[in-house]
């Protein structure tokens, strides 16, 4: 399949470049960058076709996958720095939104699959109870998970043949996230201060990536949630066995979201995603957080030096 991919130089769309291209497809990486970019050193991505595509531009966009006709599009370009959100509101909705809507109107056009990546702070985060891929009862407190649950929705109105995936808690090799910044801060401080009444799962963005690849190789469409498994945690527990796994004795203090503070858009309590939804469609489950965790541990000391 020929297989054209937003946000290339990000840590899920470098990823998923990787898998598809083990997996024997023809992969085409996109991002607003002139030339691809990356912190990492991988051959099979660098050497891949590349193209400069700003999805808010309409015209590009439609001249772009009509003259490439991709089988599949899977879109994890996004504007998802969620506090710079609560202040470029337009901005944000014009990347989320609008870039969603204009890809979404191209695949149409060409009848390719469409993936698109979306999140949990869709929700409320309120409660205990896991989210339901298909519940309807959207409430999003930030600007961020507005502007991807209007992303959502533009995917729902214009096609069919469509994978929304919502995912939360997200570390790749490819770029900043939770594990390299308390990796960093833990080599330099005794102690560390973790909020522990914010509950999820991480997603590491390799084991995503295969996911996102047998579904384009299937017809099962629709809204998923897609984590690692092995129950939820909150960023507390998650900071405690990084450290562990790295043999770092740094003390991780716990404390409320209220206590932390800091923060200007809302962060989510619940951030619990069901993902049974997977299994009934046939799709594998996502490996163990644990497990993710400790594979990703050892991709960042194999490229040390590079991230």
């Amino acid at each position: 399949m020929k297989v054209l991919v937003t946000g290339v130089t990000g840590q899920l769309g470098f990823d998923v470049m990787r898998k598809l291209i083990v997996a024997g497809h023809d992969a085409v990486g996109t991002s607003r960058a002139s030339e691809f970019e990356s912190q990492i050193d991988d051959k099979s991505v660098s050497n891949a076709k590349y193209i400069s595509l700003d999805i808010t531009n309409i015209d590009k966009v439609k001249s772009t996958i009509n003259d490439l006709k991709p089988d599949a599009i899977i879109h994890c370009a996004a504007w998802t720095a969620v506090d710079d959100a609560e202040e470029n509101e337009e901005m944000v909705f014009k990347v989320n939104k609008q870039g969603t809507e204009n890809l979404a109107l191209a695949a149409k056009a060409v009848n390719a699959k469409f993936v698109y990546i979306s999140t949990d702070y869709v929700f409320e985060g309120k409660g205990n109870e896991p989210f339901q891929p298909d519940n309807d009862k959207y409430a999003p407190t930030s600007i961020y998970g507005a502007s991807k649950l209007a992303g959502e929705e533009a995917v729902k109105s214009i096609l069919e043949k469509y994978f929304i995936i919502r995912i939360s808690w997200v570390f790749g090799i490819n770029g900043s996230n939770f594990v390299k910044t308390m990796l960093r801060v833990g080599r330099s401080h005794d102690c560390v201060t973790v909020v522990n009444d914010q509950i999820g799962s991480p997603t590491y963005t390799l084991d995503l990536a295969e996911l996102l690849t047998k579904m384009i190789e299937s017809e099962e469409y629709g809204t998923y949630h897609a984590r690692n498994e092995g129950g939820y945690i909150s960023w507390f527990d998650f900071t405690k066995e990084i450290y562990k796994l790295s043999g770092l004795s740094t003390d991780v203090i716990p404390v409320t979201t209220e206590e932390y503070g800091i923060s200007k858009a809302a962060r989510p309590l619940n951030s619990r995603l069901d993902t049974s939804k997977l299994t009934e469609h046939n799709f594998r489950l996502l490996p163990e957080w644990k497990d993710a965790l400790k594979r990703y541990l050892a991709e960042i000391e194999f490229y040390e030096g590079e991230i």
